[in-house]
């Protein structure tokens, strides 16, 4: 007999999902994003310019993986992208991004012969506050509200724009499902004298 209670409330509970009473959830929560501060390494990048919506960024990325491959320049890392306008202030025919290739050191031979918006640079190594996108995130601008907020409350300032790292592909189109990190560089003011 004490077999049939937990018989009987499985039956219940398959009848009260039936009938909509009650809804499991199989999806996780979106998760808050994790902040920290660390150090990046000097990076060599070949990168492009980019006018126009993120959305439709994918063609100008694999345009610049193709230039990779016929200057047999070798990728070294993720794509990420460096945001060089606000998309508040700016509209999104205009919005300018840096695609960035990190690339292998050879490639600094061919600085400065890649056309007017492309090349390959050093980027400087530097200290950035990171932010880990959550899955299923699909605005970024909490992300970045939050992010600025965290800076300030650790006794820094900002430096330079913002970039973002893509930890999976960059082109797939669908922002919410992509794994990345935002980058923004700071530096520690300095401690208030007595």
């Amino acid at each position: 007999m004490a077999k049939a209670k937990p018989l009987l409330l499985l039956v219940v509970l398959v009848a009260l999902l039936a009938a909509g009473a009650v809804k499991i959830s199989v999806e996780p929560a979106p998760k808050e994003a994790a902040f920290t501060i660390r150090n990046v390494d000097e990076q060599i990048v070949l990168y492009t310019i980019y006018r126009g919506r993120y959305d439709k960024i994918g063609p100008a990325i694999g345009k610049l993986f193709a230039l990779a491959g016929q200057k047999a320049i070798r990728p070294a890392g993720p794509v990420a992208h460096a945001y060089l306008n606000n998309p508040k202030l700016v509209s999104s025919e205009h919005w300018l991004t840096e695609i960035r290739i990190p690339v292998a050191k050879d490639a600094l031979k061919h600085a400065g012969a890649l056309g007017q918006f492309t090349d390959v640079k050093v980027v400087a190594a530097m200290q950035v506050a990171v932010a880990t996108k959550p899955p299923g995130q699909a605005d970024p601008a909490p992300i970045y509200q939050k992010l600025y907020r965290w800076i300030a409350a650790q006794g820094c300032v900002i430096t330079d724009a913002p970039s973002e790292i893509f930890l999976s592909n960059a082109m797939t189109g669908d922002y919410a499902k992509m794994k990345t990190e935002i980058l923004v560089p700071v530096e520690k003011l300095p401690e208030p004298e007595p």
